[in-house]
């Protein structure tokens, strides 16, 4: 008994595919506010970065998250869901640590 669908839904290691692409880029941008919440909170920064951070995140985090609702099979099968999930943990991550940094700021975003 053979399986030849199974051998055809796989894709190469270093082929981009769309999902692939949308989920690198929501992870890259969730990655971004991540490093700018925590630089808003080590005082690097001027408050601005917290809104930077929950912005990022929240955009990093939708996209994550839609690219793990529409993924049509498993890591290794093109679809992005391995980074959409990488997304999804960074967004949270830039979020909250944005929303830390705009409650502990001095002055009103």
């Amino acid at each position: 008994m053979s399986v030849p669908h199974l051998a055809a839904s796989t894709v190469d290691a270093y082929t981009l595919t769309g999902g692939r692409l949308v989920a690198t880029t929501a992870a890259f941008v969730a990655l971004a506010g991540a490093v700018a919440g925590g630089l808003v909170l080590a005082r690097r920064v001027g408050r601005r970065g917290s809104t930077v951070a929950l912005v990022a995140g929240m955009i990093g985090t939708v996209l994550g998250g839609w690219t793990v609702v529409t993924a049509d099979g498993g890591p290794g099968s093109g679809s992005g869901i391995v980074g959409g999930y990488a997304a999804l943990a960074l967004g949270v991550l830039a979020v909250v640590l944005g929303g830390i940094a705009a409650t502990r700021s001095p002055h009103p975003a």
